[in-house]
C-alpha cells in the first residue's frame, strides 16, 4: 500500500478503529498514544508506540514527526480516538510532516463543538437542543427550569486533565442543595472554565439515541446512521457511553425524515470528518434533542462498520484516493454491545428494545467492538474475560439510576 493508517489513542475507541483498519486492509495497524491502556495491550493486530509528549499541544508535532520519519508510505492517514488528540492535530496542522493527512474542521469550529458553552451559544437556536444555562463559577446560580437538572463541564479537555474529589463526567441533580454542592466541588478544584446546566429530559436509557456521520473533505455527507441505545454505562466515569444499542431501529418508530434532518444540519454547519451525535428523545414534545456533537467517532460507533460502512476505509477513500461516495442512510439492523447478554436481560427496562436485541442475538447480528476473532491471543482473552465479569459489579453498584 502507498499509505499508512495511524490511530492516535489507546482506549476502546482506538482499538476498534484499529480493528476497522485491519478488517479493511489486512495488515498490522500503527497505534500511538501518550499512555498505555489495556484495550490495545496484548493485541496482535496493532503495533503500539507510547510517547507522553502527545498530550501536550506544544510538543505534539515534534513527537508525531519523529514517529513517522522512517515510514515509507507517501500518505499517512491519522484518526484520533479523543478530543485532545484531534485538537492537537488541528493546532499543529502546519508543523506536521506533509504526508500526515486528517479530516477535521478548523480550530474555531472544533472548539465550538468541543467546548460545550460555545456549542450551545452557536447552535442554541437550531430547535434541536435542550434548555441550557452556561454558568460561570463566580456567578450566583439561577435556574429557570424544573428539576432534576444535568451539570457537566463545558471544557472537556481541561476536565480530562485534572482530578478532584467527587469528579464525575455528568451530574444528575434533584435540588438546589445538590447543585450548590457540585459547584463547590468545581470551585475547589483546578477547573476554571464554565459549567453547563441543562434541563434533564425524562426517560430511561432507551430515550438515548446515537447518530454517526461522515462528511467528506468537501463537506458532503456520505453516510449517516441512527441507533437506539437500550442501556448506557452506569459507572460515574463512563455514564453517557452506550453499553448496548440497535442501529436502524427505535421503539419510537424509525423515521428517515428525522435522520435526514440531522444530516442536513451537519451539512448546513459545513462539518467535515467523522462525528457522533448524542441524542435524546423527549416524549413531552415528541422531538429528538442533540445533547452534544463529538467531532470524532464515538466509543460505540463500530456498528457502522459492522453494517457495511468501514469507518477507516471511508476516510482513506476520501483523503488518499480523492474518492467521493454517494450519500447513504446506514439503516441495516445491527446490535452492538459492550456488556454480557445477561446484563441486557436484567437492566434494560424497555421491553420492546430488549425483545428486539435478544432476537438479533438469535440471528447472530450483535457485535462486540473489542471481540475480534482474528485477534485473540491468550493474554487478550484473559483481559476480555475479566472485563466481561467486571460489568456485573459495575451495574450492581452503578450510581446512575
Amino acid at each position: 500500500m502507498d499509505f499508512e493508517v495511524v490511530i492516535i489513542g489507546s482506549d476502546a475507541n482506538a482499538y476498534y478503529m484499529a480493528r476497522c483498519a485491519h478488517e479493511a486492509y489486512g495488515k498490522k495497524v500503527k497505534v500511538i498514544s501518550y499512555k498505555p491502556m489495556s484495550f490495545v495491550n496484548h493485541s496482535k493486530i496493532t503495533d503500539v508506540t507510547y510517547d507522553d509528549r502527545l498530550w501536550d499541544s506544544d510538543s505534539f508535532a515534534l513527537a508525531m514527526n519523529e514517529y513517522v520519519k522512517d515510514f515509507s508510505a507517501k500518505k499517512i492517514v491519522c484518526l484520533s480516538s479523543n478530543e485532545t488528540y484531534a485538537r492537537n492535530l488541528v493546532i499543529n496542522r502546519e508543523k506536521l510532516d506533509k504526508r500526515i493527512l486528517f479530516n477535521y474542521v478548523d480550530l474555531e469550529f472544533l472548539d465550538s463543538l468541543m467546548m460545550k458553552d460555545l456549542f450551545f451559544k452557536a447552535y442554541g437556536n437550531s430547535g434541536l437542543l435542550p434548555k441550557t444555562i452556561i454558568y460561570d463559577l463566580n456567578d450566583e446560580v439561577k435556574i429557570d427550569f424544573d428539576f432534576p437538572v444535568i451539570i457537566k463541564p463545558s471544557n472537556v479537555i481541561m476536565f480530562n486533565h485534572i482530578d478532584f474529589p467527587g469528579k464525575k463526567k455528568i451530574y444528575k441533580l434533584n435540588n438546589m442543595d445538590e447543585v450548590n454542592n457540585v459547584i463547590e466541588c468545581f470551585r475547589n478544584s483546578k477547573y476554571t472554565d464554565t459549567l453547563i446546566i441543562q434541563e434533564y429530559i425524562p426517560g430511561d436509557d432507551s430515550s438515548l439515541h446515537d447518530c454517526v456521520v461522515y462528511c467528506n473533505s468537501k463537506g458532503k455527507c456520505e453516510f449517516i446512521s441512527f441507533a437506539q441505545i437500550g442501556l448506557q454505562e452506569h459507572t460515574s466515569n463512563m455514564v453517557g457511553n452506550a453499553a448496548c444499542l440497535i442501529n436502524g431501529f427505535t421503539t419510537n418508530g424509525y423515521d428517515e425524515n428525522v435522520v435526514l434532518e440531522f444530516k442536513n444540519f451537519m451539512e448546513k454547519i459545513n462539518f467535515k470528518g467523522l462525528a457522533e451525535l448524542d441524542i435524546k428523545y423527549d416524549y413531552r414534545d415528541k422531538k429528538y434533542k442533540i445533547l452534544e456533537i463529538n467531532a470524532r467517532q464515538g466509543r460505540c460507533s463500530y456498528y457502522v462498520s459492522a453494517a457495511g460502512y468501514n469507518l477507516v476505509k471511508c476516510v482513506v477513500d476520501d483523503l488518499v484516493y480523492n474518492k467521493e461516495n454517494g450519500f447513504k442512510i446506514v439503516n441495516e439492523e445491527i446490535g452492538l454491545s459492550y456488556v454480557p447478554k445477561s446484563i441486557i436481560k436484567k437492566y434494560v427496562v424497555n421491553d420492546e428494545f430488549k425483545n428486539e436485541i435478544l432476537r438479533l442475538y438469535k440471528e447472530k447480528k450483535v457485535v462486540y467492538p473489542l471481540l475480534y476473532k482474528r485477534d485473540l491471543p491468550f493474554k487478550r482473552i484473559l483481559f476480555l474475560v475479566r472485563k466481561h465479569f467486571r460489568y456485573y459489579k459495575d451495574y450492581k453498584n452503578g450510581y446512575w439510576k
